[in-house]
């Protein structure tokens, strides 16, 4: 009865997946068409996030290949860069752009950017919040347990909450991204016009990610108060 909840799919199933979707769309569509448009000079995506990262003076950051699609991050633990195949060998636009973002973090990393430590900090927690948030305010809604609800929903914030600060750390990195593929001569003017608009893109997923937390709790709320 609850996943058929016609608020549910209101309030949360329909907005999240139009957003989320549109959300995913948008990257798919920007890294498309820019993964098509090769970088004058030839630089590859490993190439330029080693260039940002010498220019930076960091020199105890690994750049590795991994698998998988747009599977590109940075791990502050084992200060490991990842690029996906697609953009660590490939000199496209969307490639340097991409690779430059996940750059951009490690030199967040190297400078200590207080949001990123944050972020870092709460991935414990939100690992908890996301595996038992959702269930316990799900089980206090159908035993009509509100301060269970409210333990739930407590949980389930700190998923928001990583979210949230998530939202600077990745703002930060795409203009750092931006304005060093110029600085170091990366890319011409006119070819950061792609960047702008693949990393724009990517930023989509990380609103549509918070907004979906944000409608699931107020769902659970409108259920508690009636």
């Amino acid at each position: 009865m609850f996943v058929f909840d016609p608020l549910y799919v209101l309030v949360v199933m329909l907005p999240g997946m139009l957003i989320s979707g549109a959300a995913s769309l948008a990257v798919r569509a920007a890294f498309n068409r820019y993964s098509q448009v090769a970088a004058r000079r030839g630089i590859t995506g490993a190439q330029a996030a080693q260039i940002l990262l010498q220019r930076a003076g960091i020199d105890d950051v690994t750049i590795v290949p991994t698998h998988g699609d747009l599977s590109d991050h940075y791990n502050p633990s084992n200060r490991q860069l990842a690029l996906s195949e697609n953009v660590y060998n490939s000199s496209s636009v969307a490639a340097i752009g991409i690779a430059c973002h996940e750059a951009g973090h490690a030199i967040q990393h190297a400078e200590k950017y207080a949001f990123l430590g944050m972020r870092t900090a709460l991935v414990p927690l939100a690992g908890i919040g996301s595996s038992l948030g959702y269930l316990v305010m799900l089980v206090g809604l159908l035993m009509s347990m509100t301060p269970l609800l409210l333990v739930g929903a407590a949980l389930f914030s700190l998923v928001l909450l990583f979210q949230v600060i998530t939202l600077p750390v990745e703002f930060d990195a795409s203009s750092r991204a931006k304005h060093l593929v110029l600085e170091a001569g990366i890319v011409d003017p006119d070819e950061r016009k792609g960047i702008d608009r693949v990393l724009n893109a990517a930023a989509l997923t990380y609103v549509a990610a918070v907004i979906s937390s944000m409608l699931t709790l107020l769902y659970f709320f409108m259920r508690a108060r009636e």
